[in-house]
């Protein structure tokens, strides 16, 4: 006999239950450019290993910790870095050499 209580799973704990209003854009002539969105809570098939400073990760840490507490974001460390990856790539595809990331390499 099994004692311990049948407990949800984090998909049940933090689904979406309502779906968002979504606001009817005005048309225009020139359709905007697809904007690149993070993978999200799939599988990933593929991995990388990034080497952060202490620095660094505290305030990754501390961004996911606010997502949470402030926007009612459950999000993990790699979800904000891919989606923080996906604004990057964005604006180098948009601005190249004017790119916040391009700037930011010539700077060092």
């Amino acid at each position: 006999m099994n004692r311990r209580p049948s407990l949800p799973g984090a998909a049940e704990l933090f689904r979406l239950t309502a779906a968002a209003p979504v606001p009817e854009a005005a048309p225009e002539a020139v359709d905007p450019p697809v904007q690149r969105r993070g993978s999200g809570r799939t599988k990933h098939t593929t991995k990388i290993t990034v080497y952060v400073s202490d620095e660094e990760l505290m305030a990754l840490e501390q961004a996911r910790l606010s997502l949470r507490g402030s926007h009612g974001l459950g999000v993990d460390r790699g979800r904000v870095v891919r989606e923080a990856i996906a604004i990057v790539l964005d604006d180098l595809e948009t601005h190249g050499d004017a790119s916040l990331l391009v700037r930011r390499l010539r700077d060092q």
